[in-house]
């Protein structure tokens, strides 16, 4: 019988349409039940409330790691509607939007941009609101991309600023360092002030204030925990103040570093070493170990010449004395 491994079943699950929905469902009601069991105060929305009565549409920012109470935090001002990726872990994002009466679109920056696009802006001429997460989908995180200032630009409206935090909470090991709110707690929504962007600016405006932007959501972000009692956040994953967003999405940033991580690459190391080119101790030579030489892959000795794993970090000691 072969063997089902975790990722040939994650590929199983993500394709089956039966499944997926069952996945939206309980999303939808986990989000729900957080909601129901936590305490909630909500600070700023006179700023989305004052848009509305003037009959403006705008584009609310916020994290992709704080997006799983956004649902409930719009309450029906406007048509809202949120950008998702059209990738299929998306797909299951989108299905559970649906059921809080949140429409979405398609597109990320890296599929579907242009239509993803097209559409953002007839929704926002009809008079809805958008949600877009300027890190999404992939990182870095905590970095606002250029495309969400263009939006605003193109289409004439600010942007707001949005975050949550809960008391309780689980961080998860990913690239965003998600937040999965936990019941029986309190919770806060910021909303921030409107952020105009004038439609004259030039490259260099245009960079300013993408950095503004990803300042004022950092600083929110810490807000919001210090409000629900969580101690101040490690330093955030945001591109440097020097780069451009477009170079801090190519760079390569090095995503948070986690303990599992951290022994995983210590353990490599370790088993590396080991396998590294060993002189038998009935060879002519002496011992040693050769780190980063040209005979990486020798094969170890047989019989009695092999050596233990208690003598190879004997071994190991004896050299770093």
């Amino acid at each position: 019988m072969m063997k089902l491994t975790k990722s040939r079943a994650w590929r199983r699950f993500r394709r089956s349409a039966l499944l997926r929905r069952i996945a939206c469902w309980v999303t939808h009601c986990y989000i729900r039940f957080v909601y129901l069991t936590n305490r909630w105060s909500v600070e700023g929305g006179d700023w989305t409330h004052r848009l509305t009565r003037e009959g403006r549409t705008f584009i609310c920012a916020f994290w992709h790691g704080r997006l799983l109470m956004m649902p409930l935090a719009w309450h029906g001002l406007a048509p809202f509607h949120m950008l998702i990726s059209a990738h299929r872990d998306g797909r299951i994002i989108a299905g559970a939007m649906n059921y809080f009466g949140i429409g979405t679109i398609a597109g990320s920056t890296r599929r579907g941009g242009s239509s993803a696009l097209r559409e953002i802006l007839k929704r926002l001429k009809e008079g809805g609101c958008v949600g877009i997460t300027p890190d999404g989908p992939r990182g870095p995180a905590m970095t606002v991309s250029i495309g969400i200032v263009n939006i605003a630009r193109l289409g004439g409206v600010p942007i707001v600023p949005v975050t949550y935090a809960t008391s309780r909470r689980c961080e998860l090991a990913t690239w965003d360092r998600f937040h999965l709110a936990l019941p029986f707690g309190r919770g806060v929504y910021l909303f921030g002030e409107p952020i105009e962007i004038a439609a004259e600016l030039d490259d260099v405006g245009l960079e300013n204030v993408r950095r503004s932007i990803e300042t004022r959501m950092v600083e929110m972000v810490r807000e919001a925990d210090r409000l629900v009692g969580h101690a101040m956040s490690p330093p955030f994953l945001a591109a440097d103040a020097g780069r451009p967003a477009s170079a801090a999405r190519n760079g390569g940033d090095i995503a948070w570093p986690t303990s599992r991580s951290a022994s995983r690459t210590i353990s490599t190391m370790r088993v590396s070493m080991e396998r590294r080119t060993f002189s038998s101790p009935t060879s002519s030579s002496s011992a040693a170990i050769s780190i980063g030489s040209p005979n990486r892959y020798t094969p170890r000795p047989k019989g009695k010449a092999r050596w233990k794993r208690s003598q190879v970090a004997s071994s190991h000691r004896r050299l770093v004395a």
